[in-house]
């Protein structure tokens, strides 16, 4: 076995040099679109499950708290969030997407669309949801407690 067939065979480092490239398609596609893949997981995040405070977003995203503020400021500053003190805690805002939040949205999952599709163009339909289920289950896995 030459060294390039060990390293073809590693899972982690195929993962980590797909993600790599699958970084820069997509953060390259969406600065075309005038938008960052932060934007899209927050847009994403409040259509999906609703409004929310910026803690939770950050949990939700996986965007850290300090990089939150920036993102919501410049989605805010484009009118594709709004933000609303929390009736139950003044000290905090309670953040829902606008109607030109969703709009947004829509346009940009038609971006990640085509990119999704330059991304996975080798794979048939049947292999593309085959690999999003098992890339799911590693990630549940991982992300759960105890693991």
């Amino acid at each position: 076995m030459n060294s390039d067939d060990r390293l073809r065979q590693r899972a982690s480092r195929l993962l980590s040099q797909v993600a790599t490239r699958s970084d820069r398609l997509i953060n390259e596609g969406l600065a075309q679109a005038d938008a960052r893949k932060w934007h899209y997981a927050v847009l994403a995040s409040l259509q999906d499950f609703g409004p929310a405070s910026q803690a939770a977003l950050s949990k939700r995203t996986g965007i850290y708290r300090s990089d939150m503020v920036g993102v919501l400021n410049e989605l805010a500053q484009r009118q594709l969030v709004e933000r609303a003190p929390d009736p139950d805690d003044q000290r905090r805002n309670v953040i829902t997407i606008s109607p030109a939040g969703r709009r947004r949205l829509r346009r940009l999952d038609k971006v990640l669309d085509a990119l999704h599709d330059e991304l996975l163009a080798p794979l048939d339909a049947a292999e593309r949801d085959q690999l999003v289920r098992l890339l799911t289950r590693l990630l549940d896995y991982h992300d759960s407690p105890g693991s």
